[in-house]
Formats: structure tokens, sequence, C-alpha cells
């Protein structure tokens, strides 16, 4: 094995959601999702983490999220509080959303330490 190795298993539900923006739209898409998610969406039971990234050529934006179960994600997604927003940042990008389950996660290799068995 040439890599340090963490086995997937009973995970949380992981959510990848990529939008398509227009780059003269990615800043507001970028609020609109912060708006959601401060106090709304990290509020909801269930939540654990959740990361938003922008790309550098403005054309995506992605959210990764984490939570404790679908059952929790759903619940959250019938609150009406963050769907006026969802809904404002669906007028201006499409949505690919996306969820998945944790096959594999892998460490950076030490090489500090023999030990390992590398």
């Amino acid at each position: 094995m040439n890599a340090k190795q963490v086995p997937g298993g009973n995970e949380p539900l992981t959510l990848i959601n990529v939008f398509q923006v227009d780059p003269a739209h990615q800043k507001q898409l970028v609020d609109l999702l912060k708006r959601a998610t401060d106090g709304i969406v990290n509020a909801a039971p269930g939540f654990i983490t959740s990361t938003l990234h922008r790309s550098l050529d403005g054309t995506k934006v992605a959210m990764y999220s984490r939570w404790r179960s679908n059952d929790d994600y759903q619940a959250m997604r019938g609150d009406p509080r963050p769907r006026a927003l969802l809904e404002e940042a669906l007028s201006i990008a499409k949505f690919e959303p996306g969820i998945y389950e944790v096959v594999q996660t892998y460490l950076p290799l030490d090489d500090h330490n023999p030990s390992d068995g590398d």
C-alpha cells in the first residue's frame, strides 16, 4: 500500500452541489448561499459541516456539506426559511446536486515514520 488510508463505512451523508453561473453573477450566488447557510441551514438538527467553494474562472460555485442522516437533510429542505434564498440562487445559476457516501479517505504519507510499513 503506497498511501495511508482511512476506510469508508458508516459515514454521515455527504452532499456535493455544483452550481454553473455566469461569472458576472458568481459573487451574488456566493452571497445567497452564505445567507442561506449561516444561521439557518447550519442551525438545523443533524448538520455537521459545510464548505463553500468558488471557481477561479467565475463559472462555478460548489458546496460540500455533511449531514448526520438523509432524514436530517430532508427535514432541513422542508424548512421555508432558506427556500426563498435558494430559489433566488436558482434564478441565476444551474444546479447539479449530488448525494454521496465516503468510500475511502487518503491521508498524506509520513516520510518521517518508517514503522508504518511503507
